[in-house]
Parts: structure tokens; sequence; C-alpha cells
């Protein structure tokens, strides 16, 4: 007797529209029957720039449903099954409260007179709090779904996110590296207060004593404090600034040994942590930090090619960031890349 996944593989038309009442890309699946679960966390507590990060799963999983299912390097994925979750209530809930305390705190930073405010620094202490509770909920969530057996993917919300996930290798004594594309190096201490800032999302990393090394890919804008950080990491934090990478192939490299460069740097178990403002601006417009320079798609698809040819293995990934905007571009990129994220796990 067929299971019901089954009956669902062979009644679904993969060439079909997404249905509006379907989940991410269309498919059928419900959560027991998918081998790879997205856990959506719409939170951006301590953005102070552009915002709608928060917003970014609802939108990714409308955009999702436009991206056509075939590949011919990965023609089977879809039937692994793909499911992202519904947004917490709770955690969308503090998100706001949070962001609000959070607001309060960023414009006396901007007047100049955080010294001896005792408003913001009871809201200082209320965020940092709110961060923590974030940071053990993406945890627990993250750390139930792989004892489970599931392929996790975190989808942000500001890149603040993941520490959880991180922090879940971690009580699993797993030893990790992570590949991180962005435009920042993410290394400022307790960035405007905030000790969970997602400008500070690669320092409170290098804390966990299970993280063996940090590549860093595409940056292109950083501080001297974060610049000491990784020359003080003793090699822990290796950085392929985007403007060194364009340097090195005007000089006549090829991106493909570019690429085995850095994948080489990197240890078996991998987690992927992806900044959508790790591209190029025309790929992003609408994300809250937008940075000249930059990787192209295809750049990134190239890098994704060789990561899996390399033996090394996917152990999860998170990609933050993807801001709705007036338009549906960055939903539609960001939809994309979390497609080609889904195929680089071991099992498809």
């Amino acid at each position: 007797m067929l299971n019901s996944k089954q009956i669902k593989i062979d009644s679904f038309d993969p060439n079909a529209p997404g249905g509006e009442n379907s989940n991410l890309f269309g498919l059928p699946f419900d959560e027991t029957e998918s081998d790879i679960i997205i856990v959506p966390v719409p939170w951006e507590v301590t953005t102070s720039y552009g915002g709608g990060t928060s917003e970014g799963p609802a939108h990714l999983m409308q955009a999702s449903k436009q991206v056509d299912l075939y590949h011919p390097d990965f023609a089977e994925l879809w039937k692994k099954g793909i499911f992202m979750r519904e947004p917490d209530a709770t955690l969308e809930q503090l998100n706001a409260t949070a962001k609000a305390w959070a607001a309060d705190i960023i414009s006396s930073w901007e007047k100049g007179n955080m010294a001896g405010d005792e408003v913001s620094d009871a809201n200082l202490i209320r965020v940092n709090e709110a961060c923590k509770n974030m940071n053990t909920w993406v945890s627990d969530a993250v750390g139930s779904l792989r004892r489970q057996g599931k392929f996790v993917g975190l989808l942000g919300g500001d890149h603040s996110t993941p520490l959880g996930f991180y922090q879940a290798y971690q009580e699993e004594g797993i030893d990790f590296g992570i590949l991180h594309i962005d435009a920042h190096m993410d290394l400022r201490e307790a960035y405007e207060g905030f000790e969970f800032s997602h400008a500070s999302i690669m320092f409170n990393a290098l804390k966990l004593s299970r993280l063996q090394r940090i590549v860093q890919v595409g940056i292109r804008d950083f501080c001297m404090a974060e610049q000491r950080v990784v020359e003080e990491s003793e090699g822990k934090v290796a950085v392929y600034r985007s403007e060194s990478i364009h340097a090195r192939l005007f000089e006549g490299s090829t991106w493909d040994a570019i690429c085995r460069d850095i994948i080489d740097q990197l240890p078996p178990l991998v987690h992927i942590s992806f900044d959508i403002d790790g591209l190029e601006y025309f790929n992003c417009p609408n994300t809250g930090t937008p940075v000249p320079g930059g990787l192209t798609y295809e750049q990134v698809l190239h890098l994704f090619r060789v990561f899996k040819d390399s033996g090394k293995k996917l152990l999860g990934f998170d990609l933050v960031e993807v801001a709705p905007g007036q338009d549906d571009w960055n939903g539609n990129v960001g939809a994309r890349l979390l497609y080609r994220l889904c195929s680089l796990s071991k099992e498809v």
C-alpha cells in the first residue's frame, strides 16, 4: 500500500503553477512528509537602516510559488519534500515589542545622549533579553527537527536570527565551519549596545568552541575593529573581500579557481549563512543595508556547485535580509537561492 507521501508524489504536477493554499514552492507535502524543513524567523529588532526583513519569510513564500522545480542537476529535489512552518505568533509579537524598545535606543544614539538615559538603559536590557529568548527559541526548534532526522534551513529576518542554529550544533557536540556570504563582516561587538545585533552575528558565533572556521565571501563594508577581530582570530576567520576577488579575476584568475580556494578553507562539516546583500545591488535592491559591488547570482551558483562536488557536507543553512520593498524582485531572487540551498543537502 502506498504511503501518503508517495500518493502525493504520483498525483502532483511539478509543471503546474503553485496553488494558492500550497506550501513552499507550491509543494503539497506536510511537515511529517518533508525531508527539508524551513524555519521562518520574522525578526528585525536591531536593524537601524532599512527595514522590512521580518516580512521576508511571508514574502518569499509567495514568490517561491513562481519557481520552476526542474533542474537537470537535481531533477528529483522536489520529491524530498520542502516545507516551511508557520511563523510563531509569540515570536512575531516579541519582535514588534522589542523593535519599539530598540527604536528608542537607536534614536538616543543618534541624538548623542545615551549617557544617563535611564529609559534607554532599561530598554537595552529588555532588548538584549528578548534577543536571547529568540536565540533559545531557534536553538530549540532547530535541535528538535535535527533529532527527527530533518535537514533544516532558517529563513530570516535579519542576520541576528541564526545564532541559535549555531548553538544547536554546539549542543550536539558537532565541529563545524561557516561559509558566510555577505557584504559585511558582522564582527562588531554589541553594535549600538545590542549584544545580539545583526551586525554581531559572526562575533557571537566565534564564542562557540565547536566552531572551527568562518570563511567570509563578498565582504566590502567593515570597520577597523572588525578587521582587528580577523587579525586576532589566528586564522579562524578567512576573508575573501569582493574587491580582492575581482582583482584576481581582472589579473587572469578564474572564478572556478577562486571558488576552490574558498571551499578548501572550510572544515568537513559546513553551515552556509547567506545574507542576500552579499549579491550585487541589482539582485537585492530592497535589502536593509545594500553596498556597491558583490557577487553575481551566477557566481554564487558556481560556488555552490564547487561546494557540492567537494565532498564536504552541508549541515544546514540560513538565508537572511530578504526584504520585500516595493516589488517582488528580492523575493524572486531569494526564492531561487532558497531552492538552490536546499539542493546542496547530501541526501538530495
